[in-house]
C-alpha cells in the first residue's frame, strides 16, 4: 500500500465538484494538497480548508503546471496526482440548421481535457521519479478522469466523449511507460454525480432537484446521483492500492447513458 501520509498530492480542478471531493479525501488521510485550478476564489478557500496550497494554473500550460508541481514539492515529496480538471461543450456534429460543430470549441475541449491531462501526468510523473522509492520501487501514483461518456457518449458529446475516450485509451500505455520509474497510473470513469452544475440550471428555468431525480432514475442502483465523496474513496483506493495499475474503472451505479 502506498503511504501518502505527509506526502504532497496534486489535484487539478480541485476547487469544486469532483476534484474538491478528491482533495477532501486526500487531506483527511494526511496529504498536503496542492490545488491547481483557474477559480482563484474557490481554490484559495478549498486550500485554506484543507491546510494546503492553491496555485492558479492552466492544465495545458507547461510553465504554469511546472510551477504548481514545484510548489507541491515544497510541501513534501509528490506521491499522488489526481487530474480532475475538465470542460465540456455540447453541440451536434451538424445541428438542425445545417451548421457544423464549431472547430475552435472542439479544439478547446481537446486542449483542456486530453492535452491538459497528459501534460499534468507527464510533469507529475517526472517529479515523482526523483523521490525516494518505497517497497517494490514504488514512488507514486496518478489517477486521471475519464467519464462514462467515453463509452456511452450522448448526442452533442462528440468533443467531450472523444477526449474522455482518449484518456481511457492512454491509461495502459502510460502505465507501461512509467513502470520503470515505479509510478502507477489508473483512470476513473464517473457516471452522473451531484455537482454544482445542476444548481446553475436554476437560471435556465430548470428545477435542480427535479433534474437530479430524473437523471438519477437512469441508474440501476442506487437510483440517484453519486456523491463526490463516493468518488473520492474510489480515487484514494486507486492511489494507495499498490496492485492497481493500468485500469479504467467505471463508477456509475450501473448506468448506461441513453442517446439523449
Amino acid at each position: 500500500m502506498l503511504d501518502l501520509n505527509g506526502a504532497s498530492a496534486l489535484v487539478t480542478g480541485g476547487a469544486s465538484g469532483l476534484g474538491y471531493g478528491c482533495a477532501a479525501r486526500l487531506a483527511a488521510n494526511g496529504c498536503k494538497v496542492l490545488i491547481a485550478d483557474l477559480d482563484e476564489e474557490k481554490g484559495n478557500a478549498a486550500a485554506t480548508e484543507f491546510g494546503g496550497m492553491f496555485v492558479k494554473a492552466d492544465v495545458a500550460d507547461e510553465e504554469q503546471m511546472t510551477a504548481a508541481i514545484n510548489a507541491a514539492g515544497e510541501m513534501g515529496p509528490l506521491r499522488a496526482a489526481v487530474n480532475a480538471a475538465g470542460v465540456g461543450h455540447a453541440m451536434r456534429t451538424v445541428n438542425r440548421k445545417g451548421e457544423p460543430f464549431d472547430l475552435g470549441q472542439f479544439e478547446f475541449v481537446v486542449r483542456v481535457n486530453l492535452i491538459g491531462t497528459f501534460n499534468c501526468t507527464r510533469l507529475a510523473a517526472a517529479a515523482m521519479s526523483k523521490t525516494e522509492p518505497f517497497d517494490d520501487n514504488e514512488r507514486g501514483s496518478i489517477v486521471n478522469f475519464a467519464s462514462v461518456a467515453a463509452f456511452d457518449g450522448q448526442i452533442g458529446q462528440a468533443a467531450y466523449s472523444a477526449t474522455k475516450a482518449g484518456i481511457a485509451g492512454m491509461t495502459l500505455p502510460i502505465a507501461r511507460d512509467l513502470s520503470s520509474i515505479g509510478v502507477r497510473v489508473n483512470t476513473v470513469a464517473p457516471g452522473l454525480f451531484d455537482t454544482p452544475i445542476y444548481d446553475k440550471m436554476v437560471a435556465e428555468g430548470r428545477d435542480p432537484q427535479e433534474l437530479k431525480d430524473a437523471l438519477g432514475a437512469n441508474a440501476l442502483f442506487p437510483k440517484r446521483l453519486g456523491f463526490a465523496d463516493e468518488l473520492g474513496t474510489m480515487v484514494y483506493e486507486l492511489l494507495t492500492n499498490s496492485y492497481m495499475n493500468g485500469e479504467t474503472i467505471r463508477i456509475d451505479a450501473g448506468i448506461r447513458l441513453p442517446p439523449k
